[in-house]
């Protein structure tokens, strides 16, 4: 099963390595300004945020990094997903054997803001995206206690026949409540084995907050996940590359 792909635009990272203070009061007017190429209901990080989950280019011209590292979380099952989260954030694991879910529920402390990745789970037959859409609502609604029927914001859906296997793709930006939430779904339908394999990503918080929450903690997580150069990755924000550090993971060791 292929990763999620979650704004894998490499070849910024030349442009991001030279930009300037200037570039960077730039940057954030125009993420301001931006309007989404697809769902021109949203502009702002929302917009960046949401066609970046589309693969579709935006203005950001800069890494997101984390203003206020918290904990680290390392999924002990699958070291590649390792990441900091902010202060004030906790991490619980995903682990199913008998799906063979892999993945991580992240939640600020006051339980207001949700992050949620599951890069692989996989069930018997072949299970419809919607179902699979339906269910995650309604598990978020639920955290959120939140019983009014959701809005629609935007909505994307497209199937695909990939390596010789059906590919489906769902996203949804919804508003409950006073509640934002981006979620994003994929799956692969392998007939061969008779079973669906899934990825989940949702992102959720106050309506308020959301801009501010895309890019103080939603992209800097993303990031921390991208496959970039090891020159280039600093898995624990401590100012060394992974590939000159003695403990990658560990930001009292360099």
């Amino acid at each position: 099963m292929k990763a999620f792909k979650y704004i894998l635009f490499l070849a910024l990272i030349s442009i991001l390595l030279a930009c300037s203070k200037e570039d960077a009061n730039d940057n954030q007017q125009g993420l301001q300004q931006f309007t989404s190429n697809i769902c021109p209901e949203i502009s702002g990080p929302k917009a960046v945020y949401w066609d970046g989950a589309h693969n579709l280019a935006t203005p950001l011209a800069q890494i997101p990094t984390l203003a206020n590292p918290g904990q680290q979380f390392i999924h002990p099952q699958y070291p590649a997903l390792g990441f900091t989260m902010p202060q004030g954030y906790t991490a619980q694991e995903i682990t199913d054997p008998q799906t063979g879910a892999i993945g991580v529920n992240v939640f600020r402390n006051d339980n207001n803001v949700v992050w949620r990745y599951i890069p692989s789970v996989s069930f018997a037959g072949q299970v419809p995206i919607n179902d699979i859409v339906a269910f995650e609502v309604t598990q978020i609604k639920s955290f959120y206690q939140v019983a009014t029927t959701e809005v629609k914001v935007c909505e994307e859906q497209a199937t695909s026949f990939e390596f010789g296997f059906e590919t489906n793709f769902a996203s949804r930006l919804l508003a409950f409540g006073n509640v934002n939430a981006q979620l994003i779904i994929q799956t692969h339908y392998m007939q061969d084995l008779n079973r669906t394999f899934v990825s989940v990503t949702l992102a959720s918080g106050p309506a308020a907050e959301f801009d501010a929450l895309v890019m103080d903690t939603f992209l800097p997580i993303h990031w921390q996940l991208m496959v970039i150069s090891d020159d280039v990755r600093d898995s624990d924000l401590d100012g060394t590359p992974d590939n000159q550090d003695a403990a990658p993971f560990n930001p009292n060791i360099q």
